[in-house]
């Protein structure tokens, strides 16, 4: 047998055996933050084998359909609703979330009249099994008795009962964002009076000047509650300071599962931030997070935005990242640090 021979045999049994490929598999089973070049208020809903991911465009909805969200970037995406040419819901279209609640896909959405003062909540209906197909109809605006300026509004389920969960003011001046709280008799009426669940009043939640050109010059922020239950205990995740700043973070509340959520004493606040930026990591201003489930539901993760530098605030620089967590002894989420930009993480499992 000559030296070629033996050198193109052995190359081809190496081929053949798979023992070239690990490499590619390798690469494969990784991803890399962010998922998308730029994309604020990250939210995902899995169902029927399928991540149906949105994010604020400010302009419509828009919908991306992926069985692995951490490839989300060369996932199809549809725009499944235009805001009206005017109107009270035409313009400012912030933070959607798509959700399945008795056997129909909501949308829920602030927008507002062209100026900050009237944004409200709205939400649209779709009865199609597949939300990027069908017909979504206005089911109108979303609100309490008081009618008062909102925006991040989510919905989640606790022992039977659906409530609504937002950011809004309590008067009908700028100044402070509150988390609120309401009990709900469908998918889109509230049924309660609103329960004020968290006001900014630690250090880290206050951080909001704005420039002396703004009214007003200062804004405390508590927005973009969320809600997850691990076991028989309820966490709220919300962002706290102004999204315009650095210190944009991530609190928390916890209530008992089987608590009267609108009682005030069932909530508890944690003093210091569950996630905050890491300029040794390059992230900063992470917030307005959502939650997601690994395909096989065996790992929980973390979907937010953050800049990659200082001083990018609010606008186009936000990027939507993910990242794994764990659980506490006690129930609480460990969130760890920010994953910085480009490291290699391990896809969810499933994938």
């Amino acid at each position: 047998m000559t030296k070629t021979l033996c050198v193109l045999l052995l190359a081809l049994a190496l081929h053949g055996s798979g023992l070239a490929q690990p490499t590619a598999g390798r690469a494969t089973a990784t991803f890399t933050n962010p998922l998308l070049p730029a994309g604020a208020d990250p939210w995902s809903i899995y169902r029927g084998g399928y991540y149906y991911y949105t994010h604020t465009t400010g302009r419509n909805i828009t919908l991306w359909k992926t069985r692995s969200l951490s490839q989300l970037g060369s996932a199809p995406k549809t725009v499944v609703w235009t805001p009206p040419a005017t109107g009270p819901n035409a313009h400012d279209i912030w933070a959607p979330e798509l959700h399945f609640l008795a056997g129909k896909w909501y949308l829920y959405y602030a927008a507002d009249a062209a100026t900050n003062q009237t944004h409200r909540l709205w939400v649209l209906e779709n009865a199609s099994a597949d939300p990027t197909q069908g017909t979504w109809t206005d089911k109108g605006q979303i609100t309490d008795a008081t009618d008062k300026w909102a925006i991040d509004g989510s919905v989640f389920e606790n022992n039977g009962q659906l409530y609504f969960v937002w950011s809004g003011w309590e008067g009908d001046v700028n100044g402070r964002q509150n988390i609120y709280l309401a009990r709900m008799i469908d998918p889109w009426t509230i049924a309660s009076p609103r329960l004020k669940v968290s006001t900014p009043v630690f250090a880290w939640e206050r951080n909001g000047d704005l420039p002396a050109t703004e009214t007003p010059a200062h804004v405390d922020v508590n927005e973009g509650p969320q809600v997850v239950r691990h076991g028989n205990q309820l966490v709220l995740i919300y962002s706290a300071s102004g999204c315009w700043t650095d210190t944009y973070a991530l609190g928390m509340l916890t209530a008992p599962a089987d608590s009267d959520l609108l009682q005030p004493g069932s909530w508890t606040k944690s003093p210091v931030p569950v996630f905050q930026q890491d300029p040794a990591r390059k992230v900063y201003a992470p917030g307005h997070n959502s939650f997601f489930k690994s395909p096989d539901g065996t790992e929980d993760w973390l979907l937010y935005h953050a800049n990659d530098a200082p001083g990018q605030g609010c606008g186009r620089f936000r990027s939507p990242r993910a990242q794994l967590f764990t659980w506490r002894a006690d129930g609480t989420p460990d969130f760890g640090r920010p994953v910085a930009p480009g490291q290699p993480l391990a896809r969810p499992s499933g994938e």
